[in-house]
Parts: structure tokens; C-alpha cells; sequence
């Protein structure tokens, strides 16, 4: 659960992102599997953003409790996946 929860706290500063480009693609086309594909391509993005950058140190945290940076950025896709797929049922009830 802690392991969890650390996942969850590097997911925080990408959570507004996530829901910005959730709700571009909602209002151009509210199907689940093109947003899927977005998201898993800012997903990879992000990835090699903190991998490639200084931004590196910022997984040593992560590494040294035990999560890999797959297994931190799959997690991550996992639950921005998730929030979307809620998102976008949401919005397509009410257009």
C-alpha cells in the first residue's frame, strides 16, 4: 500500500495535464480507445522526459523503495486509464 500510495504522489503534479488533454479529446471525439492511445503516448513521453532529463533524480526515490521506473510509469498509465475511461462515460451521458 505504501508503494502505492508514493505511485500515486508522482502521479500528482500530472493529474491537472492528464485531465486537460482528456477533455480536449473528449470534446473532439469522446471515444475511449483514441484517448487510450493518447494518453499511453504522453505516457511514454513523460517517461522519457524524466529519464532523459535531470529530472532522473527524481526517480531515485522510487528506486530506492523498490519500484522500477516501468513499473512506476505502467502503474501511472494504469490509473490515468482508469480515471479517463470514467471521464469519458461520464461526459458521453451527458452530450
Amino acid at each position: 500500500m505504501y508503494r502505492f500510495l508514493a505511485i500515486l504522489s508522482f502521479y500528482k503534479p500530472f493529474v491537472v495535464w492528464s485531465l486537460l488533454v482528456t477533455v480536449v479529446v473528449a470534446f473532439f471525439n469522446a471515444q475511449i480507445a483514441p484517448a487510450i492511445a493518447t494518453k499511453l503516448f504522453l505516457t511514454v513521453f513523460a517517461w522519457y522526459y524524466v529519464s532523459e532529463t535531470p529530472n532522473k533524480r527524481k526517480l531515485t526515490f522510487y528506486k530506492n523503495i523498490g519500484i522500477s521506473p516501468l513499473k512506476l510509469f505502467s502503474i501511472m498509465f494504469i490509473v490515468d486509464c482508469f480515471l479517463t475511461v470514467i471521464y469519458l462515460t461520464i461526459f458521453k451521458e451527458f452530450t
